[in-house]
């Protein structure tokens, strides 16, 4: 049951501070309901007198009225359509980020989920960063990241796909690929972080996007930084290498124990590979991963990967692996015109990828949907009884 406008604008008067606790309590889990799907988000799109009677209830002295307020906007920023009234009418960034400063502050992990959802598009990334750096700038919340405990009461994880969207900018990457700021060399530990998948996967999904920069290919292979265990240790096995093999990995790619694992969710593998790969765009990068016997652990990781999304990815490296230099003038892969049918079937293949994607999300919202039928109903019923 969707609201009328005047149902609407008489459950935003439940919405004030001086609405007694109880009845408030009702209004907001009604509207943590209504947020839950599609059809909610829509709803909301022209109601911002609305989002911001909501957002003003993050700094109730009710805790269960705070989170069920965190929880709504959290279900409204997974909804593209909803970034620009969020961060424009509303203003929730400033608040939010001046929130997550604070190392006592109970909420921090639900404020990075929505700073996360929010700079997953360029355009609302673009004034998450900018009004980020006008509160407090990168180089803080990169600290505030990577200090083990810094909030007692939360565990900041998803801070990392915040970062792995903020380097879709290139002055967020700049920031990143600083080389006199040590930040990479900070993030690299955080590949083999085993008590969060989020935690992980974001830093990888930082590191591949600073690979884009294919200028600083030679920095990261270089001891400087020496990225490629990192980028390797997770894709390794336990199968056991010839001893002409060991010698020319790595050295913590070396006669590896037999109870060895490898990274068990496939998305992070597949970014693993394709960072991978970007350092194979230049001919200095490739002959790294050459010399580095980057091949033998790729080969038994492909016959093991069994997920076909990984194991294409997979398939890309290795024919760069062992084929042969391209043709002068040609050696930077990422400065190579590709030709227009290639680009077509490439163009295919993303398309795919994506409408699988969205597949899994849409089952996702429909099984939300599902658990909240039933209880909207009931609640707006009586609450405008």
């Amino acid at each position: 049951m969707m609201l009328s406008d005047s149902e609407a604008a008489e459950l935003l008067s439940f919405l004030s501070p001086h609405t007694r606790p109880d009845v408030k309590g009702q209004a907001t889990g009604y509207f943590l309901g209504v947020s839950a799907n599609s059809d909610g988000c829509r709803f909301f799109r022209s109601k911002p007198d609305l989002l911001k009677a909501l957002f003003a209830l993050i700094s109730d002295p009710s805790i269960a009225i705070v989170k069920d307020c965190y929880h709504i906007f959290i279900n409204l920023s997974a909804d593209e359509t909803l970034h620009q009234v969020l961060v424009s009418d509303v203003s929730v960034l400033p608040v939010l980020l001046k929130n997550l400063q604070d190392p006592e502050f109970p909420f921090s992990d639900q404020i990075c989920t929505i700073l996360s959802n929010l700079s997953r598009h360029e355009k609302t990334c673009k004034t998450v960063f900018k009004v980020l750096q006008e509160e407090f700038g990168l180089a803080q919340l990169v600290e505030i990241f990577c200090t083990e405990g810094y909030n007692k009461k939360a565990k900041l994880h998803y801070l990392a796909p915040l970062l792995s969207n903020l380097t879709q900018l290139p002055e967020a990457r700049n920031y990143i690929l600083d080389r006199d700021r040590c930040v990479v060399q900070r993030l690299l530990p955080f590949t083999q972080f085993q008590a969060s998948v989020v935690r992980r996967g974001g830093v990888i999904g930082t590191l591949r996007n600073c690979c884009f920069d294919h200028t600083h290919h030679d920095w990261l292979l270089s001891d400087a930084v020496d990225i490629l265990p990192f980028l390797l240790l997770p894709l390794a096995g336990p199968e056991e290498l010839t001893d002409e093999e060991n010698e020319g990995l790595p050295v913590d790619l070396q006669y590896l124990p037999e109870d060895k694992k490898r990274e068990e969710d496939p998305d992070i593998r597949k970014m693993l590979l394709e960072t991978l790969l970007l350092l194979t765009a230049t001919k200095p990068g490739r002959t790294m991963l050459k010399e580095k016997n980057v091949y033998p652990i790729i080969r038994e990781f492909h016959r093991w990967e069994k997920d076909v999304h990984v194991g294409a990815a997979c398939e890309r490296l290795v024919q760069v692996l062992i084929g042969d230099e391209p043709e002068q003038g040609m050696e930077n892969l990422m400065e190579v015109t590709i030709p227009e049918d290639v680009e077509e079937k490439l163009k295919e293949a993303d398309i795919k990828e994506q409408e699988e994607l969205e597949r899994r999300k849409k089952e996702e919202e429909e099984e939300k949907e599902k658990a909240a039928e039933g209880t909207e109903e009931e609640q707006v019923t009586g609450l405008l009884r």
